[in-house]
Formats: C-alpha cells, structure tokens, sequence
C-alpha cells in the first residue's frame, strides 16, 4: 500500500506536463488506481486496492468554482499550462473560473476527466504512454 509521503516524493519529480505520464506511471506501480484533485483548496484524494485511501491536506486557501462551466474555457486553459504559460496555481484558478470541481486521474484508463459541480463531464482526456524508463 501507499503512503502519502510515497505519492508527494514521486510527484516532486514533476517539474514541467512533459514529466507527467511518468509520474502516473510511478504512482500506479505503488497501486493507485485514481485520485481525485479538489480544486476548490487543493485536497487531493488517493485511492488503491482493497479501500486503501490518502488523503493530502489542502494547498491553498479555498477559491471559488464558477457554477457556470464551460468546456471551451476548460481547453484554453489545458492548451496554455501544457505549453508551460502557467504554473500550477494558476492552471488551478483559471480551471475554476471554467467551472471545474475536481479532475480525476484514472491510472487504469490512462485518463484525465474535469468535472463541474453537477459531476458533468467537460473534459476528458488520455493520458500519455510509452517507453519512461
């Protein structure tokens, strides 16, 4: 099983998107199947095998989430943080004022899936695979 101080040594190798699928893949070697991401504060939520859960502390002071989303938005802002023109918490408030709650990362599916408040789908999309050794 996992631990939280497992999953934040392997993220803290993430410097730029590009090191992303590489950190999917470490966490899913630990037996993460998903975590789920609260942009509202920043709590991130682990789940594995047999009901084993983590769950992080937030991260930042609670923001609001526009209750109107807007799937358009959504994509503007993934297309600018994946070409390196925000920092995360940006990525986070910008992903909020499109009226994202929560992404979640399914290692199983190999998928990134943005969610409004109703738990409607605006975005899903597939995680990179290939050779990160």
């Amino acid at each position: 099983m996992f631990t939280l101080q497992q999953l934040k040594a392997a993220h803290a190798k993430v410097k730029t998107g590009a090191d992303f699928p590489r950190y999917v893949q470490e966490i899913k070697g630990m037996g993460l199947r998903r975590y789920e991401y609260l942009v509202q504060d920043g709590t991130t939520v682990y789940y594995g095998d047999d009901n084993h859960q983590v769950e992080s502390i937030p991260i930042y002071d609670p923001q609001e989430i526009n209750s109107s989303s807007s799937a358009a938005a959504l994509r503007h802002t993934i297309a600018i943080h994946q070409q390196g023109q925000t920092d995360f918490l940006t990525f986070c408030q910008q992903a909020a004022n499109a009226g994202v709650e929560k992404w979640v990362i399914d290692t199983e599916r190999m998928v990134c899936t943005y969610l409004d408040k109703n738990g409607a789908v605006l975005i899903e999309e597939p995680i990179p695979q290939g050779d990160y050794a």
